[in-house]
């Protein structure tokens, strides 16, 4: 069976949004999971979906651009990320949407969808967020690990990447890494 990875930036008190609705203190989205040679596929929400799409196109389209959302330079590992979002099917969690610009994205429209996913033969997938869909599959019990990168500041008002969890977790630590800017990465996976 396929395992379910998920990897996330959040603020030290567990904040994946801010107060905007957005993660301004994270400097550039690439993976720093270390997951993509590990999948062969990424599922992410339908409320994630649509900024995903438009942020790495964006990239794809003109790496040596600003992008028009942050006005920054793609660092050299988004541009690498955005090549990897090219070739790699995508699936969306979504009861609303059906449409996608990318062709290789599929529309999945229930909880029993993913865990059919997970059945088929392939890599590992890449549960990419947001947050409201990491919580509904860990409480299906679906993930199989969770990474967090955790950014050193607290957020106060903002989205919390557990908030919406249903019932209690237990989680098994299985590694630590320090991480450039005083980042660190937690791996875990649910007990």
């Amino acid at each position: 069976m396929r395992k379910l990875i998920s990897g996330m930036q959040i603020s030290l008190d567990g904040k994946v949004t801010g107060a905007e609705g957005f993660a301004d203190w994270v400097d550039e989205w690439s993976d720093h999971y270390e997951v993509t040679p590990r999948v062969d596929a990424c599922l992410l929400g339908a409320g994630m979906y649509p900024g995903y799409e438009q942020y790495w196109t964006a990239i794809r389209n003109a790496p040596d651009h600003p992008l028009p959302m942050t006005g920054k330079l793609p660092a050299p590992a988004e541009v690498d990320y955005a090549r990897f979002t090219a070739q790699t099917p995508h699936y969306v969690l979504s009861s609303t949407l059906s449409h996608a610009l990318w062709p290789h994205t599929r529309f999945l429209r229930t909880v029993a969808d993913v865990a059919a996913l997970k059945q088929e033969k392939g890599k590992d997938i890449y549960l990419v967020g947001g947050g409201k869909i990491v919580a509904s599959l860990l409480d299906a019990g679906l993930v199989d690990e969770l990474t967090l990168t955790i950014h050193p500041l607290l957020a106060g008002q903002g989205t919390s990447l557990f908030g919406k969890l249903e019932s209690r977790r237990a989680l098994a630590l299985q590694g630590i890494r320090k991480l450039d800017s005083g980042l660190v990465s937690l791996t875990y996976t649910p007990g």
